[in-house]
């Protein structure tokens, strides 16, 4: 049966009147039997994955509450989706748990560092100019004020797995034709803890972490390309048993200008004049993040032509040159003529003569130019 059809309740194993301690000691048991270091299921990774899912809408109150009214449509029609609610995505919810190694990934006893986390912001096209600051909110992992990361109620202290000696991985030495291979593996007994905690600390249920809501301060420099990130060290899931914390990276979105499209670090528009004005010049008003820069175009100026206004489009990223802004000029033709219009065409044009149109070679070097 496919994921969106589950019910989330059941595939944690908890009643529909469970609370979040409930909800979390029931996914953190179902995640260690069925990680794919521990268990040996061939499906032991897609029903890893069902059960975060689930952990992912259940331990968030606003999905939660979306789940329990409207059930997986309600989810839909609120924007949620597996793998874009508040935790991240699979690996943020294993590594906010578990750490970057996972089950197994201890080395000379000590604990892999904590998971990163990911998050997106978007800016305007003038904030990536200037260059902004902005408050990214994120749900951490972080580490339990009562036990102090431990996992043992405070006056209770873990003690050594005695199946691991404390390494938090076993094992398994096996002879064959071409030798002796050793395969090692987390320590089933304690998870890849090292250590068993017998009383486990009441605020964190022995995890020695909890999660919680972090406003993390960004400053996006000027210049910014859109689908960039920007990588915060230390801001990530606490690690387990002291070990260091994971990352954030944050991933931003420029969002389209409606004037002004980016070009690496130029910045295109396009200027409509009439007939009338392109042939006698004018001045015209173009938009820059700045605000609008007045242009004057020369008389004579053709339709498709570019100029170029010199260090008005985007700053290089941690670079002091900007980019150019490039005017794309559009002539409009007057589309509705009367006869008193149409007669003084007539006799302008009888009047200007060919010459008055003599082809610029140079208008199809900039032609070339700006397509390139």
């Amino acid at each position: 049966m496919a994921t969106a059809e589950r019910d989330y309740y059941e595939l944690l194993g908890v009643d529909r009147g469970a609370g979040d301690t409930d909800i979390k000691r029931a996914f953190r048991k179902l995640a260690r039997e069925l990680h794919p270091d521990v268990s040996d299921a061939p499906d032991a990774a897609d029903r890893f994955k069902e059960v975060a899912e689930a952990y992912e809408v259940l331990s968030n109150p606003e999905s939660r509450e979306l789940y329990d009214r409207y059930g997986h449509a309600g989810l839909q029609r609120g924007g949620f989706s597996p793998g874009h609610v508040d935790l991240g995505n699979l690996s943020d919810i294993f590594s906010a748990f578990f750490g970057d190694g996972h089950f197994g990934s201890r080395q000379g006893g000590r604990s892999a560092r904590g998971g990163d986390i990911a998050a997106q912001v978007e800016i305007s096209l003038v904030d990536a100019y200037n260059g902004v600051k902005v408050e990214v909110p994120l749900r951490v992992a972080a580490e339990c004020d009562r036990c102090s990361g431990n996992r043992a109620e405070p006056g209770t202290s873990p003690t050594t797995c005695p199946t691991c000696a404390g390494n938090g991985v076993t094992q398994q030495v096996s002879q064959s034709v071409f030798g002796q291979f050793v395969r090692q593996s987390a320590c089933r007994q304690c998870g890849g803890a090292g250590r068993i905690v017998e009383t486990p600390c009441e605020q964190c249920d022995g995890d020695g972490r909890v999660v919680e809501e972090h406003a993390l301060d960004v400053d996006i420099p000027a210049g910014i390309h859109d689908g960039q990130q920007i990588r915060a060290q230390g801001e990530g899931h606490a690690g387990a048993a002291g070990s260091r914390p994971g990352d954030a990276y944050v991933h931003i979105r420029v969002l389209a200008h409606e004037r002004l499209v980016r070009d690496g670090d130029h910045l295109v528009t396009a200027a409509q004049v009439t007939m009338t004005d392109a042939a006698l010049g004018v001045t015209i008003s173009v938009p820059t993040p700045e605000g609008d820069y007045e242009l004057e175009l020369p008389a004579g100026v053709q339709p498709g032509e570019v100029r170029v206004v010199r260090g008005r489009g985007m700053p290089a990223l941690q670079s002091s040159r900007r980019g150019d802004l490039h005017v794309h000029v559009e002539v409009g033709v007057p589309r509705k003529l009367d006869a008193e219009q149409r007669t003084l065409l007539t006799s302008l044009g009888e009047k200007l003569g060919d010459d008055a149109y003599r082809r610029d070679d140079s208008f199809f070097e900039r032609l070339k130019s700006a397509f390139r």
